[in-house]
């Protein structure tokens, strides 16, 4: 530490010009100190045109707001909730990518940066820094950048796998000692816990599980006591994963590839979290092409993916990214993981969702809102699974796989949609179904 010549965050981004790319660090790894000194540069109208880019970030993003229009142009690889407002208002803008490939835009030159905004940790006796909680697409910045920032910061764990990094990696470093942003586990909800019980039904002793942040994963999770030699292949995991590892249910003795390895590629929870992966030889931080690549996913046996959606029509069409023509999200990692557990030898792929919004409206529907975006095709969808039950539609054809839908859909909303799959399929799908009904799988 004491041979690394320190600047201000104000100092570094003076290397930012008109025209460049930047690329930001993400989730947790946000470094606010760079992000605020750009902004300032900004508002003195500095430069113009500047591109930013980056996965999901933590903390506050001005960059993307109306007063910066023309200073900044937003082309996030997801639609996070800092930036949603503004991309629906057109301020931001935002690149459809599988997350798998986000890496490959940036390796090939298609978006490469001038410039990458990184935290990294302190370097160790052989000088190498981590990249932490977040090594996604990021280490394909570092990597292809003219110029990386890298903001030193104790708070970030000394993660393993590819998060590892030469010192000499970053050309210009600054201080930094803020926490990183943590996200408490969401409080479970009675269709939550439901949820969660569906879907730890399908889930076998020996798997290789893939799944979230949010009360859906923690539901699934909190049913995974009495399982046994789970493995984890993730883009990310949360605290719920945590007290499994402690009670050995999770211990990756059944993977094939990266045995005896949590593998995943970002984070976001509490600092224990954090804590956990800080010199944790057990877990591997890796390039997102790594984790993500359906090929590899496959190589494990019993792939089980856990994925949510926004809506789902009667053919098997999930939209999990915008609400009619407004973007919520982004692709992100879904397909990846829904192919690579389709592709597992025993694996499952599961989408997992309340069967109503918060307002009782729901979210099984005949037929997406106009604009809304078709992530997961009625081509690779296998399980769907709601409070009401799960049911297998892979192999099934559009009637069958209506009625099977129809079967766990909110018990208010099943006449309608009862009639709405008459309309589109004729009388004879009353007839085909009047004596054969379909029961929920699980």
């Amino acid at each position: 530490m004491s041979m690394i010549k320190f600047v201000s965050a104000e100092e570094a981004v003076k290397v930012i010009k008109s025209n460049d790319r930047v690329h930001i660090h993400s989730v947790a790894c946000a470094p606010q100190k760079l992000i605020q000194a750009m902004c300032e540069r900004g508002r003195n109208r500095e430069f113009h045109n500047v591109r930013i880019q980056h996965l999901h970030t933590e903390g506050p993003a001005p960059y993307a707001n109306e007063e910066f229009e023309g200073i900044f142009l937003m082309e996030s690889f997801f639609v996070g909730h800092n930036v949603r407002k503004q991309t629906q208002a057109g301020y931001a803008d935002y690149i459809p990518v599988f997350l798998s490939e986000t890496q490959r835009l940036i390796r090939e030159g298609i978006c490469r940066p001038n410039v990458a905004l990184v935290q990294v940790s302190p370097p160790d006796k052989h000088g190498y820094v981590s990249l932490g909680t977040s090594v996604d697409a990021t280490l394909a910045a570092v990597e292809e950048a003219d110029t990386v920032i890298g903001v030193i910061n104790p708070n970030i764990p000394r993660a393993f796998g590819d998060a590892m990094i030469k010192l000499d990696r970053i050309d210009l470093f600054c201080e930094d000692n803020t926490p990183l942003i943590e996200a408490a586990p969401a409080p479970l909800s009675e269709t939550d816990i439901k949820i969660g019980k569906n879907c730890a039904a399908l889930i076998e002793d020996g798997a290789t599980l893939q799944m979230g942040i949010g009360a859906i994963p923690n539901a699934v999770l909190a049913q995974l006591g009495h399982h046994k030699n789970l493995g984890i292949h993730t883009e990310m995991f949360a605290d719920g994963v945590l007290p499994l590892v402690e009670k050995g249910v999770i211990n990756n003795a059944h993977k094939v590839i990266d045995k005896g390895k949590i593998v995943a590629t970002f984070l976001m929870g509490s600092k224990e979290v954090y804590d956990f992966i800080d010199d944790n030889p057990g877990v591997l931080m890796n390039d997102v092409g790594y984790t993500n690549d359906p090929h590899i996913i496959a190589m494990n046996p019993k792939v089980t993916a856990i994925n949510s959606a926004i809506s789902v029509d009667l053919t098997g069409q999930v939209n999990a990214d915008s609400i009619g023509t407004r973007f919520w999200s982004g692709v992100g990692g879904q397909v990846d993981f829904i192919r690579g557990a389709s592709l597992s030898k025993g694996g499952k792929p599961i989408i997992a969702m309340p069967s109503v919004t918060t307002k009782g409206a729901s979210k099984i529907t005949s037929t997406l809102l106009p604009g809304a975006g078709v992530v997961t095709s009625r081509f690779h969808i296998h399980w769907l699974v709601t409070e009401n039950g799960a049911v297998n539609l892979y192999g099934k054809t559009l009637q069958e796989r209506s009625k099977r839908i129809i079967s766990i859909a909110h018990p208010d909303h099943q006449e309608e949609l009862d009639r709405a799959a008459f309309d589109r399929f004729g009388s004879h799908y009353h007839f085909v179904w009047e004596e054969k009904k379909i029961s929920n799988e699980v």
